[in-house]
């Protein structure tokens, strides 16, 4: 640009006379004239420059001056004329880029492996309104006004005091109930369905016992069970007798422990305490070594030690069931639709042993009675008793006289239909049913549904104000749900799931749990596929924290968190609501929690879950932890219902494979002196790697407007989950087909816990055991060979299905 400026400046200098063009307004007209002016300037003057809309007239050409001018204007013009085209292509060139930019700033799919839209992608309003686009600011403003009406704290409050045990008749007054809400809200269906299943409850006539055993094998003195409602449900019925060993949790790695320190559980009754793993999961594992019983307490020791704040009464014990897995174990794999009637089956889940919860005081008065070595330092409770001893101690007489009851209980149903997607469901539910008050396991739940409910139909309807405004209609169904069944291992919802697999696994976007929602209001953990991650995230930054001014929730949580991945995120475990979506029926699905600091919930299914003691232990910041629950799980509806294209981390997976395979590596020694590989596994997870990120880039390079490619990249991104269930095991043997929270010979743990073998020489590893196949064995290469199979095809198909036409898969297999 100078060189160029250069020659048109020395074509002026080299002009005998220097002239300057005036552009003078002609009187009368509205048009500029051009007149040129015969003016002296002095030598090296600059002259003036006017910009202005004009008339040009160039110099006479009659004049002899006027064409030697001509001649040096063309001269200039072909010098100049190669600087001026390329001028012209960059400024063309700029500007297209700009405005590549500026359109691919409203692509979804921008980012590496998640897809975040921009705070200006725009969302279309209804059919029936005429004013403006809706952008996702909007949308949050209009969600945030309408949900600040409701009245979340009188909702719970009132939910908590109403008797609501899975089939009583407390429980149908409030199904009914809940049915009339939701009929009066503007939802296009809503319904119910009911299950008859199987339900243990314990007998009135007959209540459990539990006796000392005098020397001479007779029952001597019963020990009172301060509650004698409260009851492990699914416990096998019958007695147990043996001398009582303590078994700190229970865990598969404390009961090898107990074994290595010359103290054998089996053939005895297990006291083991309250945590870190399920009901269902101790008693599995006390079976698993021979044990004949368990007794399940709540030690201090693991509630809050602070003194100005609340613990669970001594003589209070906690329900639990002990069915080790989800739905209805009298009709596995099976909805129990109408009493249909089946052959006569059980879950492999049901324990073959007795089980009784009891409180801190009877535990105290077992461990007195422990002799045997000290138990680890680790293992040490804050009961009043000191030290607490492995045992054995005397013999204990326990008798466990549950009955089994045709129950029948109900689902409800309302649906907002999506105006582009509407087969595709984004799923919302919580449970409605309580063993006690059940204030935080199930009345918060079912507050923050009803307000979600409440609030959404809000926004479906147009604004009468032409200032505010219109309404909307999501791009994808939404489903709320209300569950019943859920005090004894989510049989509502696992039942549903059963009766409509087929269906779901092909329209189920993702499913979002508000059980658990307030246990506290310290820490925030979401227990989460991993494909939703991002997504969370990405919300938590827009949510505002509900006990920290100017922070938003994310700041709160990375905060008191200081590890992302390893305290805030975790994997769905067997005994949450979400986990049969994602382990049976491959949909990704995501339950969070508020809670306390360090300790649990210390009222968490017992009859102390009361209103006013959630209330106290919140410090009366119950309406606002409830208000921000229910403002992160309706954000993360309006971004799943609505954006163009689904929010799914598809890529997370890769990571998920990698960090396993790390745990693998460490055998490939092993197993290569064996003659054996994983190479099939690195391969299948490269296949898989290589097709998410060819379909990021896919995404990258469409047009978002082109609603049928949208519509097939969302059916690839939203079965990726289906992908890790294994095709090569059946459902009603193997329900829990998932390759990595599943249960079963086909999962990667389940191979890593048989390789591990390789060093343990069939010693009895404690994770080995947790498998729960083959324990004992050793490492059987017949076994393992089938198990890579069954792992890597598995992976290979999920690679596969992402690449989407059988004509695009490039498998480097």
């Amino acid at each position: 640009m100078e060189r160029l400026w250069g020659l048109l400046h020395r074509t002026q200098r080299l002009s005998p006379r220097p002239s300057q063009t005036i552009y003078k307004r002609v009187e009368g007209t509205q048009q500029w004239r051009l007149e040129e002016e015969e003016e002296d300037g002095e030598e090296g003057a600059e002259p003036p420059i006017h910009f202005c809309p004009m008339e040009l007239r160039g110099p006479d050409l009659g004049s002899r001056a006027g064409k030697q001018n001509l001649g040096l204007w063309a001269a200039t013009g072909r010098r100049a004329a190669p600087y001026l085209v390329l001028t012209t292509l960059l400024i063309f060139t700029g500007a297209f880029l700009l405005g590549y930019v500026a359109f691919r700033g409203s692509c979804q799919a921008c980012g590496d492996d998640v897809l975040v839209v921009s705070e200006d992608i725009n969302y279309e309003p209804g059919p029936d309104s005429h004013q403006g686009t809706l952008y996702w600011s909007d949308l949050q403003a209009m969600f945030l006004r309408f949900l600040g009406e409701g009245r979340l704290e009188d909702t719970i409050r009132q939910t908590s005091l109403r008797k609501r045990v899975a089939g009583s008749a407390g429980m149908a007054a409030l199904a009914q109930d809940i049915r009339v809400a939701l009929l009066g809200q503007k939802l296009d269906h809503v319904w119910m369905d009911t299950h008859y299943v199987g339900l243990q409850f314990p007998d009135p006539a007959h209540p459990n016992t539990l006796h000392w055993v005098e020397a001479a094998g007779k029952l001597g003195e019963p020990l009172q069970l301060e509650d004698h409602d409260v009851y492990c449900p699914y416990s096998a019925t019958g007695n147990a007798t043996g001398e009582l060993v303590y078994a700190h949790y229970g865990r598969p790695e404390d009961l090898q422990d107990l074994r290595a320190r010359g103290v054998e559980p089996a053939g005895r009754l297990l006291l083991v305490r309250l945590g870190e793993i399920s009901f269902a999961q101790k008693v599995a594992s006390a079976q698993d070594f021979g044990a004949r019983g368990v007794l399940i307490y709540p030690d201090s020791a693991d509630f809050s030690q602070d003194p100005h704040k609340l613990g669970l009464s001594s003589h209070r014990a906690v329900y639990g069931h002990v069915h080790l897995g989800t739905g209805d174990p009298y009709t596995p794999g099976f909805p129990s639709f109408n009493q249909t009637q089946f052959p006569p089956v059980q879950s492999s889940g049901l324990p073959n042993i007795p089980a009784q919860p009891i409180s801190a005081d009877i535990a105290s008065i077992l461990l007195r009675k422990l002799q045997g070595p000290v138990a680890p330092q680790e293992w040490q409770g804050h009961l009043p008793v000191s030290p607490y001893r492995l045992g054995p101690g005397p013999g204990l007489h326990l008798g466990v006289n549950n009955h089994r009851v045709s129950t029948p209980i109900s689902n409800i149903f309302g649906c907002i239909e999506g105006r582009s997607e509407p087969d595709h469901y984004v799923v919302i539910g919580a449970q409605r049913d309580a063993w006690g008050p059940g204030a935080a396991k199930s009345a918060v739940g079912t507050a923050i549904l009803l307000e979600l409910v409440r609030t959404f139909s809000s926004m479906l309807s147009p604004c009468s104000q032409p200032t505010l405004l219109p309404g909307f209609r999501p791009r994808r169904s939404l489903l709320f749900i209300s569950w019943d069944g859920g005090d004894f291992g989510s049989v509502g919802s696992t039942e549903w799931l059963e009766g409509y697999l087929s269906v779901l696994h092909l329209k189920a976007v993702v499913y979002v749990s508000l059980d658990n929602a307030v246990l506290g209001d310290d820490k925030f953990q979401a227990k989460t596929s991993p494909l939703l991650i991002s997504l969370i995230e990405n919300i938590l930054k827009q949510v505002d924290s509900p006990n920290h001014s100017g922070q938003t929730l994310y700041e709160q949580v990375m905060f008191n968190n200081h590890s992302w991945d390893a305290e805030v995120i975790q994997p769905l475990p067997m005994d949450s609501s979400a986990y049969s979506f994602t382990a049976f029926a491959g949909v990704p699905a995501v339950e969070f929690s508020f809670m306390e600091d360090g300790q649990a919930y210390p009222f968490l299914h017992t009859k102390d879950d009361t209103y006013e003691n959630l209330h106290r232990v919140l410090r009366g910041r119950l309406p606002a932890v409830a208000q921000a629950v229910a403002q992160l799980a309706g954000q993360l509806l309006i971004r799943l219902s609505h954006d163009h294209l689904l929010p799914l981390d598809f890529g997370r997976y890769g990571d998920v494979v990698l960090k396993h395979i790390g745990s693998l590596n460490e055998f490939s020694g092993d197993l290569k002196a064996r003659g054996l590989t994983l190479q099939w596994v690195y391969s299948a997870r490269g296949d898989y790697i290589r097709a998410a990120e060819k379909l990021r880039k896919e995404i990258y390079s469409s047009e978002e407007s082109d609603e049928r490619l949208m519509r097939m990249y969302n059916v690839r991104i939203m079965r990726v989950e289906f992908y890790f269930l294994s095709q090569y095991v059946s459902p009603a043997d193997s329900p829990f087909r998932h390759i990595f929270l599943g249960h079963g010979d086909h999962t990667l743990d389940a191979l890593l816990d048989h390789v591990r073998l390789l060093r343990s020489h069939g010693s009895g590893d404690p994770r080995a055991a947790s498998s729960r196949v083959a324990p004992g064995l050793g490492f059987q290469e017949s076994r393992f060979r089938r198990q890579l199979a069954l792992l890597t095809w598995t992976l290979q198909g999920a690679a596969n299905a992402l690449s989407g036409d059988v004509w695009n898969i490039d498998n480097n297999f």
